[in-house]
């Protein structure tokens, strides 16, 4: 499939873009950039001064800070679907955020200029881009309130409920370091704690792979 078709493609799949016509789709192409970016890129910084909205087509995203110390701590992912960047007009900044893409990620790229004609032209769609960007931010708070106020346990319990959630429980593809900056402790905190539910048979372990048996032991552990 040529380029052209394949992004108008993408973009017809687009939850936001719902409303348009082919016709509008096809027109929209002429003012977007789809690019691949493969995982382990850091594609985003906080000293990127361009406003841009990104829409996240395949793959998936990491948000993070670095804190003077020099520790990650991982503020939210997103996943295909997503909406996100540095964009006044629509509420969304990404002040001393870094973006990067933790699998090999499909991306359509706005700039405000295209973003504020469309959103003119078809409000319903600046809505649709407000929604997702609302939940975004609402996830966010929501870890950071578990940062503050809940256990380690509990923090990793309801990350595994998270992640295992989409596959029955099957969480593949993330070390003990991804975990850790997820939760934000050390490395090796998270294999202690790893340990302890695996002790206790809540779940499986292997080589990046994660296996929960007992949902009710994480949710009651998620809640402490």
């Amino acid at each position: 499939m040529p380029s052209d078709a394949r992004k108008i493609a993408y973009l017809t799949t687009i939850d936001i873009f719902q409303d348009l016509s082919q016709p509008e789709i096809q027109k929209m192409d002429t003012a977007l950039t789809m690019s691949t970016c493969r995982a382990g890129k850091v594609f985003f910084r906080p000293e990127d001064a361009t406003e841009v909205l990104f829409i996240l087509k395949k793959g998936r995203v990491q948000f993070y800070k670095i804190s003077p110390d020099g520790k990650k701590l991982v503020v939210d992912t997103a996943e295909a679907g997503t909406v996100f960047g540095e964009m006044a007009l629509l509420g969304q900044e990404m002040h001393d955020t870094f973006a990067e893409a933790t699998e090999d990620c499909v991306l359509c790229v706005m700039s405000r200029f295209d973003v504020e004609r469309l959103v003119m032209d078809k409000p319903q769609v600046g809505l649709r881009m407000m929604q997702l960007l609302s939940s975004r931010v609402h996830r966010a708070e929501k870890q950071l309130e578990a940062l503050a106020f809940k256990s380690l346990s509990a923090r990793l319990a309801a990350l595994l409920l998270e992640l295992g959630a989409p596959s029955g429980g099957d969480i593949r593809g993330y070390t003990h370091q991804d975990f850790a900056d997820r939760v934000g402790v050390y490395r090796e905190t998270v294999t202690q704690t790893l340990n302890e539910f695996k002790s206790a048979g809540i779940i499986e372990t292997g080589r990046k792979h994660i296996k929960i048996l007992d949902v009710g032991a994480l949710e009651e552990l998620s809640a402490v």
